[in-house]
């Protein structure tokens, strides 16, 4: 019975590996993309029961657990300091060209907004970008933050998709954008730097493909690649930053990088997982910081747990432009280009789900 139990679930998570590479939206495929680690992880464990089963049983299980750990480690590979970084790291001396920011998805019914404002006061972000913080949220950041980040973009909602920008640096013609979703909004600001340079801000928080919110990936993903395609055709220096609700290594936001050029700080240097903050086996890099090749890498950190269901992530990124082509910047091809046509007219154009 062990022989035949431990190459059925051998076999079951080979069949989650497989699922999460067909090209289907519905919820439960896309949610196959989260857990790589975490099923190559259970592979590895199943391995030596594998090796000590009965024939031909063992043989099943140790290649569909072999199996497992080379697609999974192939996928994440470059989410770990194996690998070359994609964003070259700042040298010092350019401070005047650098800002921080941090992100962090309050999570809306938590109060402990106090644990939140004293890691901004600790680490003095140029930005700080907050999602679902609702009117309570906004009250006690507007009264702690008010005075050292004067510039601010507010939308408090009840509905999980409330978000807040508060700048010490000044805003060039913010804009509250609701691209795919009506409820959903998303902040299209410049953003003056120290040494008078401008750059580009879009933070976005897209709804996730998850039972009690959408049944498909569709929508999240025509947000995510209508701001990619947007990049493309005003190539100027700019960084993406949110909750997008999608791994770093999902099909959809390797894509977004590929359409957009955009570069993500942690390949080559750690997952950084931000959800969930309650579950240290249950962990993906939810929470996101993408630049374009104008910028090199500071610093990134994932910051303390404040109550929210997300840890708050901070990165430092510094505007080099004259370093831009240290970096190998992902280009998609005219079949990819396609796709993300097609995903964000369906994304408009089909009807949604009440």
């Amino acid at each position: 019975m062990v022989s035949i139990a431990s190459a059925v679930l051998a076999l079951l998570l080979l069949g989650i590996t497989l699922v999460a590479r067909l090209r289907v939206t519905w919820w439960w495929i896309r949610a196959a993309e989260f857990p790589r680690v975490q099923l190559a992880a259970a592979a590895l464990l199943l391995l030596p029961v594998c090796t000590f089963a009965d024939a031909p049983w063992s043989l099943v299980g140790l290649g569909s657990c072999l199996m497992v750990i080379a697609i999974q480690v192939v996928h994440v590979l470059p989410w770990t300091p194996f690998w070359p970084v994609q964003v070259k790291r700042a040298e010092p001396g350019h401070e005047s060209r650098c800002l921080t920011l941090l992100i962090a998805n309050v999570l809306t019914p938590n109060r402990n907004a106090r644990g939140l404002i004293a890691q901004i006061h600790q680490y003095r972000p140029d930005l700080v970008l907050t999602l679902e913080s609702d009117g309570w949220w906004q009250e006690q950041l507007d009264g702690a933050l008010n005075e050292a980040w004067p510039h601010a973009i507010r939308v408090p909602l009840d509905n999980l998709y409330g978000m807040h920008l508060y700048s010490r640096l000044p805003l060039v013609d913010p804009e509250v954008q609701w691209l795919i979703q009506d409820d959903i909004p998303s902040f299209h600001t410049g953003v003056r730097l120290p040494c008078g340079d401008e750059i580009r801000l879009h933070a976005l928080h897209p709804r996730p493909p998850a039972p009690g919110e959408s049944e498909e990936s569709l929508w999240r993903d025509a947000e995510l690649l209508l701001v990619g395609k947007a990049i493309h055709d005003d190539p100027v220096p700019t960084l993406v930053a949110g909750d997008l609700n999608d791994v770093a290594w999902s099909r959809t936001t390797r894509l977004f990088c590929r359409v957009s050029g955009m570069l993500d700080p942690r390949r080559g240097r750690g997952m950084f997982s931000t959800f969930h903050a309650y579950y240290p086996l249950l962990r993906w890099p939810l929470d996101h910081v993408f630049a374009s090749e104008h910028f090199t890498l500071g610093g990134l950190k994932r910051l303390r747990g404040f109550g929210s269901d997300h840890f708050p992530i901070l990165a430092t990124l510094c505007f080099r432009p004259a370093r831009a082509d240290e970096h190998d910047t992902p280009e998609a091809d005219a079949e990819e280009h396609r796709e993300a046509h097609n995903t964000v007219h369906e994304g408009k154009e089909r009807e949604q789900p009440e």
